[in-house]
């Protein structure tokens, strides 16, 4: 446990009040979360061959077509604060606020900066149909290529 002077940098995010629950949410995955794969397969199935978590880009998209430019985010509900699913967590609320806000904020730089390097970013929810998903990528893959 860090001594009470001595508090690591929080590079602009929220200080946590538990370290528990700081350990036990590093540990949570970051990529390949069931939605994602499920849109992978049907973009595959459909002959689309694109690169995954591609970390030279800003905020190292989910899928990237390197072609068309089009950098495609699979966003969770909770993470990203979802208008339909999100929910706010009892404890430590206000903290879990300023976390959803900046990850909010981090994804408006991060398309900002893919934009300006002249691509296109796309989010969807985790929730979102996968074919309908796949439909829209497909099409405009299909116009940029």
């Amino acid at each position: 446990m860090e001594s009470p002077g001595k508090r690591r940098p929080n590079h602009g995010r929220p200080l946590p009040l538990n370290e528990t629950v700081t350990r036990q949410m590093k540990k949570m995955p970051r990529r390949g979360s069931g939605p994602e794969l499920s849109l992978r397969r049907e973009l595959f199935r459909r002959g689309l061959r694109f690169r995954v978590n591609v970390g030279g880009l800003p905020g190292s998209p989910d899928i990237v077509f390197t072609a068309a430019r089009i950098a495609v985010f699979v966003d969770g509900c909770f993470w990203h604060g979802c208008p339909i699913h999100a929910t706010s967590p009892k404890n430590n609320r206000r903290w879990w606020e300023e976390k959803i806000a900046a990850n909010r904020e981090r994804d408006r730089r991060k398309d900002l900066e893919l934009e300006r390097l002249g691509w296109t970013s796309l989010h969807y929810w985790e929730h979102d149909d996968t074919e309908e998903i796949a439909d829209e990528i497909e099409w405009l893959w299909r116009q940029l290529r």
